[in-house]
């Protein structure tokens, strides 16, 4: 009867785990690569702050969408190069170089996971020199 039992719960266990959506940051850099605003916009935080070279706010994940379309509209994406990746006090961050046809961007990526979502909640782009 224990036996049964086990099977039971590895069984339910197995179910569970196959029905999570987990994402990665590669999943992130990816989308970032593409440039594609409806990609990334998947793993945008219901508030995200985001800081551009001429300015810097926090916005609703709407308000994001439609700053980083733009920003992408201006500055046509050609690659996103990962850095550097690590965690510090759950958090997970990205640094990498966002290559552009307009130049290059320094970009950090702090993303928080939530359930069994990693969100991205801050995005910084910053002139590479």
């Amino acid at each position: 009867m224990k036996s049964i039992l086990g099977l039971a719960v590895m069984t339910m266990a197995l179910v569970l785990v196959s029905f999570r959506t987990d994402y990665s940051i590669e999943d992130i850099a990816t989308a970032m690569r593409s440039g594609n605003i409806n990609q990334l916009s998947r793993y945008l935080d219901t508030r995200v702050d985001i800081a551009l070279p001429e300015k810097s706010d926090t916005y609703s994940k709407s308000q994001a969408e439609m700053i980083i379309r733009d920003f992408f509209k201006t500055n046509v994406v050609r690659n996103f190069l990962v850095k550097h990746k690590g965690e510090n006090s759950g958090l997970e961050f990205c640094i990498g170089v966002l290559q552009t046809r307009n130049g290059d961007y320094r970009t950090t990526l702090f993303i928080k996971q939530k359930g069994d979502r990693l969100l991205l909640q801050d995005l910084r782009f910053q002139p590479a020199e």
